[in-house]
């Protein structure tokens, strides 16, 4: 089952690492409840913020964090070494991402569902209607590659 996080429970946790006085792990959660609380702003839901918007800028700052790793210059060992820590501390509260068998498996049964045969023409059709259905729970770009793969 997937572990929905809330801004009540980040900030449960950044208050857990302060009294713990683990600086890193603090401001991490710290700018992960900033940009919620950004987003919530944006979207006008400040005082009401759901669930999936923090997923969604978890899930975002998660993607940030990994590309700041994959492009650090490799003899910068002090700072890749703490936005690896950091990437640790997000990756606690992101969701668990499908596998490739698991979006398989999902492709295989919405496209029953719909009455859709997986062929290359139907898929603008299967990428309209299965990627929502996936989003927030699978990296889009390997869902693109299975949804590929499996077409004929």
């Amino acid at each position: 089952k997937m572990i929905i996080m809330t801004l009540e429970m980040l900030s449960k946790e950044m208050i857990t690492a302060m009294k713990n006085k683990d600086k890193l792990r603090k401001d991490t959660i710290s700018a992960l409840i900033g940009a919620v609380k950004k987003a919530g702003i944006d979207k006008g839901c400040r005082d009401n913020i759901p669930e999936s918007l923090v997923t969604e800028e978890i899930l975002r700052e998660q993607k940030t964090i990994n590309e700041m790793i994959d492009t650090c210059p490799k003899d910068r060992e002090n700072t890749l070494i703490e936005y690896k820590a950091r990437a640790a501390v997000i990756a606690e509260f992101a969701p668990k991402m499908m596998t490739e068998d698991e979006i398989a498996m999902g492709l295989g049964m919405y496209c029953t569902l719909e009455g859709l045969e997986l062929t290359k023409a139907n898929r603008a059709a299967i990428m309209r209607g299965f990627m929502p259905t996936i989003k927030g729970r699978a990296d889009g770009k390997l869902a693109n590659k299975v949804i590929t793969e499996m077409l004929v």
